[in-house]
Order: C-alpha cells, then structure tokens, then sequence
C-alpha cells in the first residue's frame, strides 16, 4: 500500500484550480519515510491523485497524476515521448532545444536541455530526484543520446538538503557541444557552465534582437553572447560585457567562428558600469539588458523590482532617440504586470517616452501550463525609446 498524505481544504481548491503544488502549511497528515511518490487524499480521505513527496521543501507535494497509475520508467517514457512529440512539432528545425520543462510538462521538479547529441537532465526537488534512475534510462532509450550529464547544481535542492553536483551518467568526454541560433554556432560545456550550459529559453529572444537592431549596440550581462552574436549582423558595432572573463573568452571564441568582428568583449560589473556610462553620455541605437535574476524569494521581491529600476532607467539614458531598448527579466517572483510597471516608473524618472513593441517570453520549448503560473518566469519586452 502507498505512503499517503492527506490535505485541507486550502490544498483542495488549489488542486481543483489546475495547480499541481501543495505546500506543508497545507497538509493535515505526512508520510513517515524519504522522498517518493506518495499518495494524496482530501480531508475525508477521497483519493485525489498521486504526487511526488519532498520532506524538507516548502513545496512538499507536486502533482504526478490525478489517476492511480504504477509510476515506473513505462510512465516516464510515455511522458517523455510525448514532451519530445510536441516539441518535433513546434520547435522543428532546432538542434538544441528543452525537452522537458518540470510541471509544463506533467514532470515535476524535472528539466531536460538537448544539445545536438548531448543531454544534460537536472532534478530540482527530492521528490523528482528519486526517479534519476528510471528517467536516465528512459532518456537513454528515447533521445539515444553520446553524452549524458546530470546537473544536480540548482541552488533549490540545497534548500531540501541535496547533494550538488554535476557529473556524467552516461558517454565521457568530450563535454564541449556545439549548437546553433539561426546561423551562429555556439559552444559550450554541458558540464561546467551556468544552468545547463545555455540560456536556451533566450534562444528566440537572441534572433528577434538581431531582426531590430541597428546602429550602435551594447549588450549587458552578455554572458557567451547570445544577443551580441545577433546585434552584430545588422549593427555597425556591438559591446557586449560581462563581469566574467571566462564567459567573454567563449563569447569571443564564438564571435571568431561566425566571422563577426564588429564585437567589442569589456570585463566590467554592469552594475558599476552603467553610472559612468550614463555621466559620460554615451548613447546607443540598440541596448539589450538581460540581467541575472533579482529575486528568488518572497522577501527580495520589492527589492528586486526596485534593482530593476535602477538598472532599465540608466538603460534608456543610454539609448538615443528613436533607439531600441530590449529589457528581460527571469526572475519568476517578478509577474509581467509589475514587470511592465516597473518600466513604466523608469520611463517616467529617466524623463523619455518609451513604447512597449513586443511582449515576448520564453520560446515555445518552455511551454507555460494553464493554472501555473510559474511556468512563466521570463519577460522579454522589446521597446522603441522615443
């Protein structure tokens, strides 16, 4: 018989409403014994599905399935097969590309990047971690991949008393894979570089920019150049910088392959540089500002709306009349109103009139799950300074 956890009411409706988390204020009855699938029942111990149990998380419950089902690789291989499905469908054409966006994709706490012949999986609670076994195996038979990595490095299984690490589970070396953006061939180590070796829900947003740009450009927080390799087809010239030099040693080690010359990569703290850059007058066509998250809690939310302030009010400074701001934003406290908002309040305090061109988002491999609105964390908005 299955572990079962029972739940209130507050818990109840949330599930009705397409939610799949249940957090521990909310649950009347835990389970002794470790992470796993557990199953969830209502106040009068009506079954209501089955769920993955985290015991140190805030979010103790993740839905798996409102049905009694044997959850084993058989189930895994379904879901991912059908996660792979939609993607050949709506990302056709693309060699790098995420297979698996957690709850979006009825796998909670469970993400998959596909680069070219490499995949790299990352379990980002107990209870998805319990499955590594069974979804490595699945991985395997489905997307027969060289070189498989697990990146167990995510700040939030620290939070539930997880290992972090970042190893190979199946192939070896190299661990250098190479993946392209409409015709720039970017390189990167799965095993080594932030997240899981790319921004790929960028991967969109990087060819828009490319389409709008001109004149002069600055890309900050370039990282390995994701904009500023697209900025440089229709710019003059484009400065992309970055506090880290190893980032700007690949961004230009991939500038070198695409032949754009008309990059220049500057080591600076975006933060301390933008204030001089403002004093000093400089204005260009094309600015891009796609910071690091600025919130991860509840309690850094105000700040973070305020950090964003600052930094897009000296951005549009930066941008001559009639110029292009792209402004993003990935931390997922931070919703698409108070986003907008907060550019409005920049726009106001940098005295310039700014329309909002295009609302973008994540592209169509992070796919965002009716009800969850976590599954939409990245604003993108593309901005005509006027």
């Amino acid at each position: 018989m299955a572990a079962f956890a029972i739940v209130n009411r507050r818990a109840l409706r949330r599930l009705q409403a397409g939610h799949p988390w249940i957090f521990r204020s909310d649950i009347a009855s835990l389970p002794d014994g470790d992470a796993g699938v557990v199953e969830v029942c209502d106040p009068s111990k009506a079954f209501l599905g089955l769920a993955l149990y985290s015991p140190r998380s805030t979010i103790t419950l993740r839905l798996l399935s409102r049905e009694r089902l044997q959850v084993d690789r058989e189930l895994l291989l379904s879901r991912l097969r059908a996660a792979t499905a939609r993607r050949q469908r709506f990302v056709a054409g693309r060699d790098a590309y995420r297979v698996v966006h957690g709850e979006a994709d009825l796998l909670p706490g469970v993400f998959v990047d596909k680069y070219g012949d490499a995949v790299v999986l990352q379990t980002t609670c107990a209870g998805a971690a319990s499955l590594e076994r069974d979804l490595v195996a699945a991985l395997e038979e489905v997307l027969r991949p060289r070189l498989l990595v697990i990146r167990n490095d995510a700040a939030s299984r620290r939070h539930e008393g997880l290992p972090q690490e970042a190893r190979i589970a199946v192939g070896g070396a190299p661990t250098t894979v190479a993946f392209h953006e409409g015709d720039v061939a970017l390189e990167i180590d799965v095993l080594t570089d932030q997240k899981t070796g790319a921004f790929l829900d960028q991967s969109a947003n990087h060819l828009r920019a490319g389409e709008v740009a001109a004149g002069e450009g600055l890309d900050l927080f370039t990282y390995h150049g994701g904009f500023a390799l697209q900025l440089a087809k229709r710019c003059t010239r484009v400065t992309a910088v970055d506090q880290s030099q190893e980032a700007l040693e690949r961004g230009r080690a991939n500038a070198g392959r695409a032949g754009r010359q008309n990059i220049e990569w500057v080591r600076s703290n975006v933060l301390e540089l933008l204030p001089r850059l403002v004093a000093s007058g400089a204005q260009f066509d094309t600015v891009v500002l796609d910071p690091p998250a600025f919130a991860s809690t509840a309690a850094t939310e105000a700040r973070a709306l305020r950090a964003y302030k600052d930094v897009n009010l000296r951005a549009m400074k930066l941008v001559r009349p009639g110029g292009v701001l792209i402004s993003c934003s990935c931390s997922g406290r931070v919703s698409a109103a108070d986003f907008d908002a907060m550019l409005q309040a920049a726009a106001r305090d940098a005295r310039r009139s700014v329309q909002i061109v295009e609302r973008r988002g994540a592209g169509a491999d992070h796919p965002v799950l009716c009800g969850v609105p976590e599954t939409e964390y990245l604003k993108c908005r593309v901005c005509a300074v006027l």
